[in-house]
């Protein structure tokens, strides 16, 4: 089973929340937990958990340690330790990660590969 648990994170445990009526361009870093409720265009490159919720869009090549899907990205993930797509999860990208969840009912439009857990 997840050692994420997806279900239950909140708010309060993300350092940074990127509120829904924000557009962000450019190229993303950040070293702690990272929510996404709005709009990246660009790269993100991160260590730490990055969720993107439900209504997010972002269009984004990313690396980070853990990646959370609920909403719609367009771009390649890499994942040092973890990435999730849940149902309601759309992903058009390949990913790349030593472990990998995909619920029943999302979408994943790519390639999936499993590798070794290594640091980013």
């Amino acid at each position: 089973m997840t050692d994420i648990h997806n279900d239950v994170l909140e708010d309060d445990d993300f350092d940074t929340v990127l509120s829904p009526d924000i557009d962000f361009a450019g190229t993303l870093t950040f070293e702690k937990s990272f929510l996404v409720r709005g709009k990246i265009n660009g790269e993100i490159d991160a260590t730490g958990i990055l969720l993107i919720d439900e209504n997010a869009i972002v269009e984004a090549d990313i690396r980070a340690d853990k990646v959370i899907i609920r909403g719609l990205v367009k771009g390649n993930i890499t994942a040092a330790e973890r990435i999730e797509i849940t149902q309601t999860g759309r992903l058009e990208g390949n990913i790349n990660s030593p472990e990998i969840n995909i619920e029943t009912g999302c979408v994943f439009n790519g390639k999936c590969t499993m590798t070794q857990k290594t640091l980013l």
